[in-house]
This record gives C-alpha cells, sequence and structure tokens, in this order.
C-alpha cells in the first residue's frame, strides 16, 4: 500500500491537523464528513484551505477536494484515515459501507477495537465476502492519535507535538506488513501489533484521562479548564489510581497471550516523555505539559474514554475470564458524576460481532490465516 493521494474521514481536531499536515508534506488530500455535521467543513468549502502553526508546518494547505459525499470522496483513493471520536466509528462505517470496494484500507485513528466494529457493520451491508479474498478490504486501527493537536479555528489548527511511535494493528493481521509499509510514507515511526486486539488494548487515553478528569472534577468545574490537566492535574497520587487501571488492561491483555508494556513505558515509546515512571514522563513531556485541562465534565475524555474505553476492555475481560474491578468502579462513578448511564453506551464484545468467543477463536478471528478465516470464525446471526 503506498499512495501519493488519501481520504481522511471526520471533521474535529485531529482530521484537520493531518489533513493539513500532509498536504503541506505533498499529498493529495480530500476530507469527507457525515452530511449531518456538514457546518464542521462548511468553512472549507469554498477555498479548501487550512491554517496549520506549531511544531510543524506553519502555512496554509490547500486541501485536493472538501465534501460530504461519501462515495465520491471514497472512489477518489485507496487508502482512507477515519480520525473521528470513537462514538462516531459506527456512523461513519454505516455511511462507508455501500461505497468501500475491495483493494481498499480504512485505518481507525485511533481505534479501541473500533476496527472490529467497523468490520461488523461492513459484513452486515456487504456480507463477508468483502472483507476476505487476498485483496479484500482491509481495516487497521492506531494505539493513538499521530499528533497532540486543536483547531484553533473554522478553518485553522494547531500541532503541539507528533507522536514518534504509531503502534497499530491490521485487519486480518496476514496484511499487516502491508498496511505498516504504506503509512510509514505518511507517519513517523509506525510499529505494527500481532493483531487488532493488542492495539485495542494498548490505547492510552482511557487509561489516563477517566481517572484524572474524575480526581479533578471540582477543579474542573471551577477553574473551567483554565489550568494544565498533565502538569497539574496528574499528580503521583493521580498516577497510583491510573496504575490500578493499566493493571487490569494488561491483565486482559495476557489472557490473549499479550505483554503489553506499562502505561509509562507506553508513553515514553511513543515519544511523550522521557523513560522513567509515569508522573516523570508526563512531567517531562513538550507536549503535553502544554494541554489545558477540558472546560467542563461533560467531555470526551469520560464521554467517549470511559464507555468506548473502559466499557470495551471491562466486555472483553468478562469474556475472556479477567476481574475488572477498578475499571467497573470507574464507570460506576462516572455515570454518578454526568447523570447519565455510561453502561447504555458502552461498547461491547456483541459491538465487535466477537461476544461469545473463545481466546483461540478471538485470535483465529482476528489473524486471517487464510483468505476465507475472518468470514469462517465471525458469528453467525439468525
Amino acid at each position: 500500500m503506498s499512495a501519493s493521494s488519501l481520504t481522511i474521514l471526520g471533521g474535529g481536531n485531529t482530521a484537520f491537523a493531518v489533513a493539513a499536515n500532509l498536504t503541506l508534506a505533498g499529498f493529495e488530500v480530500t476530507l469527507c464528513e457525515l452530511p449531518a455535521f456538514r457546518h464542521t467543513v462548511q468553512p472549507l468549502l469554498g477555498t479548501r484551505q487550512i491554517a496549520l502553526d506549531g511544531v510543524a508546518y506553519r502555512d496554509t494547505a490547500c486541501l485536493q477536494n472538501v465534501t460530504t459525499d461519501f462515495e465520491e470522496a471514497l472512489a477518489a483513493n485507496d487508502l482512507v484515515l477515519l480520525i473521528v471520536p470513537a462514538y462516531a466509528h459506527r456512523p461513519f462505517a454505516e455511511a462507508c459501507a455501500p461505497h468501500l470496494r475491495p483493494g481498499q484500507t480504512v485505518v481507525l485513528m485511533p481505534g479501541t477495537f473500533g476496527s472490529l466494529e467497523f468490520a461488523r457493520v461492513v459484513r452486515e451491508r456487504r456480507g463477508p465476502d468483502l472483507l476476505t479474498g487476498t485483496d479484500g478490504l482491509v481495516i487497521a486501527e492506531t494505539d493513538t492519535a499521530p499528533y497532540v493537536c486543536r483547531k484553533t479555528g473554522p478553518v485553522s489548527a494547531h500541532i503541539w507535538g507528533v507522536v514518534s511511535g504509531l503502534g497499530v494493528g491490521v485487519f486480518p493481521a496476514t496484511r499487516t506488513e502491508q498496511v505498516c509499509a504504506g503509512l510509514q510514507e505518511l507517519f513517523a515511526g509506525v510499529r505494527p501489533y500481532p493483531h487488532v486486539l493488542a492495539a485495542g488494548l494498548a490505547a492510552m487515553n482511557p487509561v489516563v484521562h477517566p481517572a484524572g478528569v474524575l480526581l479533578n472534577a471540582g477543579r474542573i468545574e471551577r477553574a473551567r479548564g483554565e489550568f494544565y490537566f498533565y502538569e497539574e492535574g496528574v499528580t503521583p497520587a493521580v498516577c497510583h489510581l491510573i496504575y490500578a487501571v493499566d493493571r487490569e488492561r494488561r491483565a486482559v491483555a495476557a489472557a490473549l497471550g499479550l505483554d503489553l508494556p506499562p502505561v509509562d513505558e507506553a508513553f515514553h515509546r511513543a515519544g511523550f516523555g522521557p523513560r522513567g515512571d509515569l508522573w516523570s514522563v508526563i512531567n517531562g513531556s513538550r507536549m503535553l505539559t502544554q494541554l489545558r485541562a477540558p472546560g467542563s465534565l461533560e467531555n470526551r475524555w469520560l464521554t467517549e474514554d470511559v464507555p468506548y474505553g473502559l466499557g470495551a476492555w471491562v466486555s472483553l475481560g468478562g469474556q475472556l475470564g479477567v476481574a475488572t474491578p477498578i475499571m467497573r468502579s470507574l464507570i460506576h462513578v462516572a455515570s454518578a458524576l454526568l447523570g447519565i448511564d455510561l453502561w447504555k453506551s458502552a461498547r461491547t464484545t456483541e459491538d465487535l460481532g466477537v461476544a461469545g468467543m473463545s481466546k483461540d477463536e478471538l485470535l483465529r478471528y482476528v489473524a486471517g490465516s487464510s483468505p476465507a478465516a475472518a468470514a469462517e470464525a465471525a458469528p453467525r446471526r439468525p
């Protein structure tokens, strides 16, 4: 997979930053948003220009195309980057499904198992054939976003830092080398995971954000986010709770035969900060220490990272017989804090299309060790 042009799906912080940065690097980029969220790209429809600054380029990028027409956007390129919150994975999958074709690659940045939910939607809408064969549709996910960035206006974005170690899991895993080789042309330090389950369990946002936000809830409400979240809010005591969440995450991974690095080492390998314990990595990070806290408690660090991160890990852990009491507690507390039952929106193994699978069945399913393996291992619906 090598591409001089690509399609980016989404209209938020990271989608804007990636679209602008890759355009300035010489790639032809089509940016596509759901019609219901046309307002996020409306300011670009005339000029197609995004002003970018920060540690990367400081220039104005002129994109190849900006649209809300998925047929047009997906016909343009074989490589598609889906850069949206986890709760948008399914709506985008449903919008994409009629227009996807063999030979395309869709990469969720990041995924937290979203690649499997995307695959389930495609399988249900188009049947299993599109996902099988040596030239079938490939779906991948990363363990984090490629940049620490924000939109700074309707047509502008800022990049504080570039992730130097971007982990990638591919579905089916037999296509890993091909996908990673292509992504290395776009992003720094691409490194493969054995499969998408490993990539989903390696996501760091659900490890850090829920614990950090809940233990800083009063300050977030009082200051409306006017403090540096990582530098001031993630204190040594907060790190203790984060480590407890992390131990449960790694236990779920171990049940699949995975030995994932702890959160502090993972942050260092991604390029966020120097090697050390979590507090040292964070406080030594030029990227993270510049980030302010969310302005309210109703933000993605709870509404996304709790149900789609912790919830997904709890669901998979339960299927594998791994207890996750700390994660469960955080979901209960976050639900009480927001007055919303986050369990109702939690991503489950049913959503991923893998409910009831044993460890061995799960591993065969994500491996795709033969052209028909993914279809054969997928659960049958009545």
